[in-house]
Order: C-alpha cells, then structure tokens, then sequence
C-alpha cells in the first residue's frame, strides 16, 4: 500500500483518519447524552430485533437454526451397529492377519475375528438395516442419514475428541459449538447460546473439549446437569432482590471503570467484558433456568416416551437431557451437546466384555434418543433442528483379547437428521469386514463443514483473526458432504 503525504511534510500523518476504536461500554460510560436514548431503544425493540433479524454471517439461506450433539463417548462399534458385514460370521475365529493387512492398534492385543453378537434388520420404508441393539432408533429410520464411511486422524481418545469438537486433535482450540454460537449467536438473551448437559461422564480430554478457545470467553460452553437444579448457585443468596442488584451495580461500575481505563491505553479488554457480559446473563438465568429445568409441565406421555419413568436408570437420566435438550432449542439455546451418562461400566470403549458394555450403554440412550427426534418432528421443530449421532472412532472387526473392540480411527458410522439432512439415507461403504473405507471417505472437517453449511455458514469463511492468520473450525480442510443434503 503506498502513502501520499504532502510535499515538505512526509512523516506528518494528514490526521484523517479514526482514531483507536473504544469498547462498547466505554463509549456508552463517555456517550452520557446519548446514554438513556439508546438504553430506551434497545429495550423498546429488543424483541423486534430478534425475530426479524438475521444472522450475521448467514452466507446463505440456512436450514438448520439449532444443533443437538447426541456425543456417543468412547466409539460405537460401527459394525454393531449401523455397518453390518456377514463376512465377520463367515471368517469368524480367523486370524485377521490372514484375510487383510493390519495395522498397529491402541494396545495392539490382536484377537481373531468377532462377528457381532447383534443381528441386523431392515427399518422403515428406507430399509435401513440397523443392529437390536438399537431398536427405538431404528423405528426413526426414514428421519436419518447414516454416513458409514466416516474417519479420524486420532486413534486415541483425548486427542480423538479435541479432533471431533475442535477439529483439531491439540488442546485449546475452540469446540464448535463456540465456532456456531460466535458465527450465529444466541435467540435467547436469558440462557448461554452453547449449552453442554453433562449425564455424568465427562469426557477424555475435560472441559477443553467445550471450550471457546482464542475466541472471546462469552462463547465457550455453558455445563448444566439433567436434575432440577441443573446449575449450581443459580438461585441467589442475598436476602433480596434489591441487596443482590445493588451489589451487582457496584461491581459493575468497577468493572466498567477498569475497561474504560484499558480501552484509553488501546488494550482490548476481551476477557474483562466477556466477565461482565457473563455477569449479567447469570443474573438473568436466576429466572430462566428454573422454568427451563421444570419438566412438571410436560405431559406425562410425553415422559414415559423419553424413557423418564424406566426402570433404568441410565435411561431416566439420559431421558432428561433429551428432554432438556428439546426445551432448549425450543427457548433458543443454538448449540446443546449431551454426554453419556455411567452405566455402572465403562462408556462405549469396550476394549473387552463388549456384549454386556455395549448393550448397557445403548439401553440407556436408545429410547430416549428415538423419543428426542419423534418429539421435534411432531411439533414441527426438527426441520430447523439439525441432530447429529457420533463418537469420537469405531472399533475394530477383530477381537481385543476375546470379547472386546480395540480403537479405529479407520473406518466407523455417525448419523444426521433433521435441519435440511436428507432421510432415510445411507452415505459411503467400508470394506467386507468394515475395518476401512472403500468408497466416499470422509473425515471431521467434512463434518463440521457440513453441519455449518446446514446453519447457513460457509466455513471457509467463518473466521477469527489470531496468530497472525485467519483461523477457522475446519483448518485448511473440509468439504460439504452433499449426498447428506435434503
């Protein structure tokens, strides 16, 4: 770029130019005259606002308004469940090495070939063959999208999962349900845009798993428990209304002070406003969040079909997240990722006893997760709700020992249904004993490519300034996975 200054004075700056951009709060505490009539704006046409504006950065029209990760943590056996393959039955008791060449595991204890202990049949008018395991998801059959030729790049399950949420398998980066929220934001002001229900297992990796990462704290995930008080400290302490808002003042105007001093020296005060804007929604979540985890007022059918009355208890808990989920998207909430819930074993990395592990963890989701889609389509939400079913790799068609799954990142099944995703749907092939992709492989960026082109987003576009480059969720990397698109 070149400069042209006035002759005899090069080096003088020609002073048309904007100075240092302030803060948002700092112009409002400098902007006194102007303060009450912007105060008295917002709130006259807050709502107006909302329902008619549009995203920001809608690169075109969007499908989906709102996500639900259904997080399978610890890798479901693709071929016992979506991915059937009768030459496991046909080869059963073989040395893998034998039939197909294979590489290194996770623990390397190479077994013989293990044929699923679940049969297969065809579901809904799509005929998708699904295992007993998953009975309740496969009567939604004609809702799905199966893609069976998904892969990772990890086949561990700390650096698997940051891959999966971040798109990334290093620590820090952030989830992509803070990617969604800071490209759409949130249609509630009362509840986080980014919710996580934690049904009792965190995953490897913690919380960076749900991080915002470089992008503004505001972003990152929000925990919730499926109980009734779903959040701790939500309900105040003070011993009024009026104590708890005039110390919330208080600091606040410390607060804006300090941020006011920062923006004077050009420092950008990200995580001092992020603290405030938290601050003030917690505030608000005082009423929100009680009315949001009151489930008195959903019928009792409704219940019993989510499973919150089983006798499982795995499955009255993961119940509730469904349930919660539903009534999060409905008030707003755009990004809400469920985590498993402990079913008195491990989550879905059976690395031995896999009948019973496995069996365990799909009774406690599979009615719930059924019930979850059947409720949005009857009350017409599931065209805007885009739910997306997948752990972070597959497992092996050969044995661990004698009766586990070791990792495999090579080859393993996901599905997608609603906001745009085309039903009944199956996308991709592994080999004859599902171990690898054959046709149409696809990796996480493809996914997270997809799932923000659903949202309206083209995520190549999708950016945040960091390091010196424009950083995105899917890297360099990434393509839309058109044959899932309605």
């Amino acid at each position: 770029m070149s400069h042209n200054f006035p002759r005899g004075r090069r080096g003088h700056h020609c002073r048309r130019y904007l100075p240092t951009p302030i803060s948002r709060r700092a112009l409002l505490a400098q902007a006194s005259c102007g303060f009450g009539g912007m105060a008295a704006a917002a709130l006259l046409h807050a709502e107006v606002a909302r329902a008619d504006s549009v995203a920001p950065v809608n690169h075109h029209p969007a499908k989906a308004k709102n996500v639900i990760f259904l997080y399978m943590d610890g890798g479901v056996s693709q071929v016992d469940s979506f991915d059937p393959k009768p030459r496991l039955d046909q080869d059963a008791g073989k040395n893998p090495r034998d039939l197909f060449k294979v590489d290194q595991t996770q623990f390397n204890n190479v077994g013989t070939i293990l044929p699923s202990p679940w049969k297969f049949k065809p579901y809904g008018e799509c005929g998708l063959p699904v295992s007993d395991l998953f009975p309740h998801i496969g009567s939604v059959a004609d809702e799905l999208a199966v893609i069976r030729s998904m892969t990772s790049e990890f086949p561990e399950h700390t650096n698997a999962n940051y891959f999966l949420h971040t798109g990334s398998g290093l620590q820090g980066r952030p989830s992509m349900g803070a990617w969604t929220t800071y490209g759409l934001g949130s249609e509630n002001d009362d509840l986080p845009g980014y919710i996580v229900v934690n049904g009792g297992l965190i995953p490897p990796g913690g919380l960076d798993n749900f991080t915002n990462g470089f992008l503004p704290a505001t972003f990152q995930g929000s925990v919730f428990k499926p109980t009734a008080t779903g959040l701790a400290n939500v309900a105040r302490r003070d011993g009024s209304r009026d104590s708890q808002i005039a110390k919330l003042d208080f600091a606040r105007g410390l607060d804006r002070s300090f941020a006011a001093r920062l923006a004077g020296d050009g420092v950008a005060p990200d995580a001092l406003e992020s603290a405030i804007a938290n601050q003030e929604l917690a505030y608000r979540m005082q009423t929100s969040v009680p009315d949001l985890l009151d489930l008195s007022g959903e019928t009792e059918a409704i219940k019993h079909d989510y499973g919150c009355d089983s006798e499982y208890e795995p499955t009255r808990v993961f119940a509730n997240e469904c349930l919660l989920a539903r009534r999060m998207v409905e008030r707003g909430v755009r990004f809400v990722e469920l985590t498993c819930t402990s079913v008195g074993s491990d989550r879905w990395d059976q690395h031995g006893n896999l009948r019973e592990g496995h069996a365990a963890n799909a009774r406690a989701v599979d009615q719930p997760i059924a019930a979850l889609v059947r409720d949005l389509r009857q009350r017409g939400m599931l065209d805007s709700t885009l739910v997306v079913w997948s752990g972070e790799f597959g497992r092996t068609p050969f044995a661990q020992g004698g009766d586990g799954r070791d990792h495999n990142p090579q080859a393993f099944s996901m599905w997608m249904a609603g906001g745009g995703v085309k039903g009944g749907v199956t996308v991709g092939a592994t080999d004859d004993y599902g171990y690898r992709v054959v046709e149409k492989k696809y990796q996480i960026h493809d996914l997270h490519a997809t799932m923000l082109h659903l949202m309206g987003i083209d995520h190549t576009r999708l950016t945040y300034r960091f390091s010196g480059r424009d950083m995105r969720l899917t890297d360099v990397h990434g393509h839309v996975i058109r044959d899932v698109l309605g």
